[in-house]
């Protein structure tokens, strides 16, 4: 799938929590003030939908979009990107950016131990 740009993720993110909606329910979620216009909106739903992103149900001219994709499947090619692109396939290489990058505390550490361990 074609990778999504910042906006297109931030809209995509209001969609995974909404389930289903018409753009002006997106409008009305974002936080942003001013709001950006009712148009831009809808041309980043209808790029989404695109994309691949998103599917529509037509009523009349109005179109009520739902995702596509679930939001654990897009986590998933972007952690698969992030991998091949920075740490070499590497997931142990990744974690040991993370643990230390993070500045990870014991109870997190021991978390994910214990993640690890329940892999068997």
């Amino acid at each position: 799938m074609e990778e999504l740009t910042k906006a297109e993720e931030k809209i995509m993110m209001i969609f995974w929590m909404l389930k289903k909606a018409f753009v002006k329910d997106v409008l009305a979620e974002l936080p942003d003030e001013p709001k950006p216009p009712y148009n831009t909106i809808s041309s980043v739903t209808r790029i989404l939908a695109s994309k691949g992103y998103l599917k529509y149900k037509t009523y009349g001219k109005t179109y009520e979009y739902y995702p596509a994709v679930t939001q654990a499947y897009y986590r998933k090619l972007k952690v698969k990107k992030m991998l091949s692109g920075h740490f070499a396939n590497s997931p142990a290489s990744l974690l040991s950016f993370i643990i230390k990058e993070e500045k990870l505390s014991k109870e997190e550490i021991d978390k994910l131990k214990e993640i690890i361990n329940d892999i068997d």
